[in-house]
């Protein structure tokens, strides 16, 4: 197995707590653990031992801000598709990894390979990345993009 996922040995299932504890740092990655403790009914001592398994079990993969990438001087936004050649995933992750502006990469099932979810500076900036960084790749037979209009964060806090 991949060494990029967990084994099923490691896998153990969230009991309500957890899952309120998650909630509630979904909503605010910043909540102390105290008023975590107070919210959900538990000792601190008892949601500090649950936010440090979930760490180290990988249920919670880290802590950010979310971005409003149009007032962070991104303001075009796209979804693109790509086809790439067969068995060549890993070599394009890792590509698409270190591309400037990607925000989301998920391998995918149905017409294409790829979903790439990338921000850029302005259109000019975002068709570079595409005609030149993303089609220049030998792995990529082709790409399709959707330009974002508008989106909504649906995360609590959003």
């Amino acid at each position: 197995m991949p060494d990029d996922q967990l084994t099923s040995n490691r896998v153990r299932p969230l009991d309500a707590v957890d899952t309120a504890i998650l909630r509630l740092l979904t909503a605010d990655g910043r909540a102390s653990v105290r008023s975590i403790a107070e919210r959900v009914h538990v000792s601190r001592a008892n949601a500090y031992a649950r936010i440090n398994r979930m760490l180290e079990e990988g249920v919670i993969r880290g802590f950010s801000a979310r971005v409003d990438h149009e007032r962070a001087g991104q303001g075009a936004s796209a979804y693109i598709t790509l086809k790439i050649v067969q068995d060549s995933w890993r070599t394009v992750r890792a590509k698409l990894e270190r591309l400037p502006g990607a925000a989301h990469i998920a391998l995918v099932s149905g017409d294409f390979d790829v979903l790439l979810l990338v921000h850029a500076a302005d259109n000019r900036a975002l068709r570079e990345l595409v005609l030149t960084r993303l089609q220049g790749m030998p792995e990529v037979l082709s790409t399709r993009t959707l330009l974002v209009f508008e989106e909504s964060d649906l995360l609590p806090g959003g």
